[in-house]
């Protein structure tokens, strides 16, 4: 998964007026800056899985997982992105989140 370099690692504070901008209803907004959260985590977690078990082996013990170096330096990479939440955030408000209410079409940004 890509990730933009310019997403901030911290949380900020918003204005509500910026969320619900698009929506007109900050409880819609949040559903959706939600819902695309849980698909980055999943994404992110999956390429995390997938680089990980590179690493595993059924004859590994717990001594020779731990001082694994370059499994440990993929972890401390993941630990650093910014949390899934703020990467929706981010992209809800740049007009990146392509999503639709119920029959309706799709909203292209």
């Amino acid at each position: 998964m890509e990730i933009k370099k310019n997403i901030p690692n911290n949380t900020q504070t918003r204005k509500l007026v910026d969320l619900d901008r698009e929506t007109g209803n900050i409880y819609e907004s949040i559903n959706i800056i939600a819902r695309r959260a849980n698909q980055i985590s999943n994404e992110l977690k999956n390429e995390l899985n997938r680089k990980l078990a590179d690493f595993s082996s059924p004859t590994d013990t717990m001594e020779e997982t731990f001082e694994n170096r370059e499994q440990i330096e993929i972890s401390r990479y993941y630990e650093r992105l910014p949390k899934p939440v703020i990467i929706a955030t981010e992209e809800f408000l740049d007009d990146e989140l392509f999503y639709r209410k119920g029959d309706a079409p799709a909203k292209e940004a």
